[in-house]
């Protein structure tokens, strides 16, 4: 790995949003403080509430499409930015801000992506149906890639801006998987960081089992088209 030297004037911090007036602010407050206000911040937006005002209003560079799901929100939002470095974190105030040096420090360090892992913790803010589902993706994925893996669909990571270029993303539901088992399987340089994890603010819109079987249909398929295609 080749480090180079990043501050936050290189990061960009991206999210999809929908209906989340309840947290963004909260969120894009979080951002400013810990960044000193230095971070390019994307949201990608289908609401039909205040959250897109919310986030202009805070700065926020707000990109607004219909409603097509978590993925197109997403890989809209990620390959946005022109910064060097981008985080992905959810509009929810479930992810660590404060985090975010720590993971400018371990890109600086070398690594292409940065994942940050909720169940090292133990993720005793997330339901119990939803926990075991994800420690059930990441047994499978780590089954599939022969390599461990332990939190698949974190929204919280940090990526090299051209890894999200040099990559076609094709999932919408699993697109959070997706971002980690494809440069993983490609070999790319990708560590998983422990982070903490909040009970969310406002309503989700997910349901877990439509969601989860999406999810476990994008694993199969990611890690199929990896191996075999």
């Amino acid at each position: 790995m080749s480090a180079e030297t990043y501050t936050f004037d290189d990061l960009a911090v991206v999210m999809g949003t929908y209906n989340e007036e309840a947290a963004v602010g909260t969120v894009l407050d979080d951002i400013a403080a810990v960044t000193d206000d230095r971070a390019e911040v994307v949201v990608v937006d289908s609401s039909d509430d205040d959250t897109p005002e919310i986030a202009r209003e805070r700065g926020a560079t707000v990109i607004e499409q219909p409603p097509r799901g978590y993925g197109e929100a997403v890989r809209e939002a990620v390959l946005t930015p022109d910064r060097p470095v981008v985080v992905t974190t959810d509009c929810d105030d479930t992810y660590p801000m404060e985090a975010l040096p720590q993971f400018l420090d371990r890109i600086e360090e070398g690594y292409d992506v940065v994942s940050g892992d909720r169940l090292y913790y133990g993720a005793d803010a997330m339901p119990p149906f939803n926990r075991l589902g994800n420690v059930a993706f990441a047994l499978l994925a780590s089954l599939l890639l022969a390599e461990r893996v332990h939190d698949v669909t974190t929204g919280m990571r940090a990526y090299r801006r051209e890894l999200l270029h040099e990559i076609e993303w094709t999932e919408n539901t699993g697109l959070s998987a997706e971002l980690l088992l494809r440069p993983v399987a490609r070999g790319y340089d990708v560590v998983e960081e422990p982070i903490e994890y909040r009970e969310r603010a406002g309503e989700t819109t997910l349901d877990p089992l439509s969601g989860g079987f999406d999810i476990a249909r994008s694993i199969l398929r990611v890690c199929y088209e990896e191996q075999f295609g």
